[in-house]
């Protein structure tokens, strides 16, 4: 009877663990991009930088708004096979003063 209920913990556990990477792997990668894109970077290599650290599958937005960029990163985590629990989406946004002389 408690083997079950242990399977069923521990794999509610890895996957909270999972969760947790995702959402950390978004914030770095935002960090990164808006200082990509705050350093004049196109929005097509800030969009490269990354989709390298974020996780599979991860959507990007960036916005250079005058003084300001922000980069938004979202990405989808789904359950292991046989994990009856459902997808769960992660996000992250992280913004920088552009430097002097860049134009959006």
């Amino acid at each position: 009877m408690a083997l079950p209920a242990l399977v069923v913990v521990l794999g509610g556990a890895l996957w909270a663990v999972a969760v947790a990477c995702a959402q950390l792997e978004c914030v770095d990668a935002a960090r990164a991009g808006a200082r990509a894109a705050a350093r004049g970077e196109s929005a097509d290599t800030v969009r490269g930088i990354v989709l390298r650290s974020a996780p599979d599958g991860a959507q990007v937005r960036v916005r250079v708004d005058g003084e300001l960029a922000k980069v938004e990163v979202s990405a989808t985590v789904r359950p292991v096979t046989g994990l009856i629990v459902p997808p769960v989406t992660v996000s992250a946004t992280a913004s920088s003063e552009t430097e002097p002389g860049v134009t959006p």
